[in-house]
């Protein structure tokens, strides 16, 4: 499936005119960043870029979407025969997924002429905006849970192809599984699942429920027990399938009080190694309250696969360079720093970073501790040899929360983690 109409009508009426004015071949560089974090946040959160890789190997415009196109009277002839002809040969480099951004931070660049360049702004920020923001969410509230397992939930609570992207950010950012086949079968997820409360209603009774899915399951299934008396649940639960019952679910009420009760009442009966699982509108604030409690798995959905608040990263994808000549917008609230970057992240000896340093159309005074930020993914066109994996994506994520100052993980707003500085170049 072609993914060259998910972009906008103006990109394609920029490549029209610019084949006119004959400016479609300059060389340019485009770049990708956010001026600011979402409101309360300290740091982003990178994603996406693998996404981005597959869906350019697909950017071609066949001749259905030609014949469309030019049915719509979107295109006319010469640019309908340029686009015949498109593929992407220019450059890719950038942030590799699990990195943090702060703003101006020059998470993506992407080099070719002005044309091949121009048409790829919608996808790339679609699909960066998008997973940057659940990866940015699923951080926090990974942070927030300080090593209990979250699982992602979140599929019916927003598009079909959009909750498979959320899954995989959300795992990349340290979900420990996911709901969702598909984000499964396609990246290799783990899944979970328990059952809903509409299985419990189906059958006559809750132990005949309960009885039904230790049957078909055994006794590693995790049992809801909230449909009625949550207490009778947890009785029921234990009476059907005995004290080795791997976990049952909560879903609904004061969590912070059910969990510390339910505790209580199965450790009662014997089943003290019985797991909790809390789920129902959870977001980072929600986790971070119930960090006391006797809770062992949390369920997150809505608030994940929409951001947690911010349901995009904010990102602009901006010309800073023409021909090797830095270009600037000077628009109020929204001026660019011209000119190809080169960005490293500081460090003290102990690790912690301090700052990041960016620098337009040089290199950095390098330091003893300086880690330099980017890598290719695409060149000449083509996906660049040894492409992170989702894997090291989470391990990098992991790494780089570590790193930052510990002021950097609180939920409360403030500053950013730590400040980027742009240089002059010094070579």
């Amino acid at each position: 499936m072609t993914t060259a109409l998910y972009t906008d009508h103006y990109e394609l009426t920029m490549v029209s005119a610019a084949l006119r004015d004959g400016s479609a071949d300059r060389p340019c560089v485009f770049e990708v960043f956010a001026r600011r974090l979402p409101a309360g946040r300290r740091y982003g959160v990178v994603a996406g870029t693998g996404r981005l890789v597959e869906a350019l190997a697909g950017f071609r415009f066949d001749p259905d979407t030609l014949a469309h196109l030019r049915a719509a009277a979107v295109v006319d002839e010469p640019t309908a025969a340029w686009l015949a002809r498109y593929a992407f040969t220019g450059d890719m480099h950038g942030y590799p997924e699990g990195e943090l951004f702060f703003p101006g931070s020059p998470i993506l660049t992407v080099t070719g002429t002005f044309a091949q360049c121009v048409v790829l702004e919608t996808l790339v920020l679609s699909i960066l905006n998008h997973d940057c923001a659940i990866a940015g969410a699923a951080a926090r509230m990974v942070t927030a849970a300080r090593g209990r397992p979250i699982v992602e939930m979140g599929s019916r609570r927003a598009h079909e192809q959009a909750a498979v992207a959320a899954a995989r950010a959300a795992y990349l950012a340290g979900f420990s599984h996911t709901s969702n086949l598909a984000a499964g079968r396609r990246y290799g997820i783990p899944t979970t699942g328990t059952a809903a409360h509409a299985f419990t209603l189906l059958h006559s009774d809750e132990r005949a429920a309960f009885a039904s899915q230790v049957a078909a399951l055994g006794k590693q299934t995790t049992l809801l027990v909230d449909t009625y008396d949550i207490t009778q649940g947890i009785r029921n639960a234990i009476e059907v399938a005995g004290p080795d019952l791997r976990a049952i679910r909560i879903d609904s009420g004061d969590l912070s009080v059910l969990a510390a009760q339910s505790r209580a009442l199965l450790d009662s009966l014997g089943a003290t190694e019985t797991k909790i699982v809390v789920s129902g509108d959870l977001d980072e604030y929600a986790i971070a309250a119930l960090a006391a409690e006797p809770v062992d798995i949390y369920g997150a959905g809505t608030a994940v696969v929409t951001g947690s608040g911010a349901p995009t990263a904010g990102l602009v994808y901006k010309l800073v360079e023409v021909a090797g000549r830095p270009v600037v917008k000077r628009s109020e609230n929204k001026a660019t720093v011209g000119g190809r970057k080169t960005a490293v992240r500081r460090h003290k000896p102990t690790g912690t970073a301090v700052e990041e340093i960016i620098v337009s159309q040089g290199v950095p005074d390098w330091q003893v501790g300086d880690r330099l930020l980017t890598r290719d993914f695409v060149v000449a066109g083509q996906p660049a040899p040894d492409l992170p994996t989702l894997a090291q994506g989470r391990e990098r994520l992991r790494d780089a929360l570590i790193s930052i100052p510990w002021e950097g993980l609180k939920l409360s707003a403030g500053d950013p983690a730590i400040p980027v500085r742009v240089v002059p170049a010094t070579g």
